[in-house]
């Protein structure tokens, strides 16, 4: 496997290894609820079956559920270094 090229700043890669399709767009839907995501891409997990689904998340901009727990999770982060 070739290394991943790092995404740009504000983005992240996923990648979701799953034991059928359904299972796998599942997650990817629950993520697309929390960030603007791309189009998934999807391939064969290996030789034992499954499904891996790619995709580039945006975390600049977190839907609501993401907003909230990102704005919780900043301001404690910036208690502690106050600390």
């Amino acid at each position: 496997m070739q290394p991943m090229e790092a995404p740009s700043d504000g983005y992240a890669e996923v990648r979701i290894v799953a034991a059928s399709p359904e299972a796998a767009r599942r997650v990817a839907e629950a993520l697309r609820r929390c960030f603007a995501a791309s189009e998934q891409r999807s391939y064969p997990a290996g030789a034992d079956g499954g499904t891996r689904l790619d995709l580039t998340v945006d975390t600049a901009r977190p839907a609501e559920p993401a907003r909230s727990w990102l704005e919780t999770s900043r301001s404690g982060e910036n208690a502690r270094r106050r600390e």
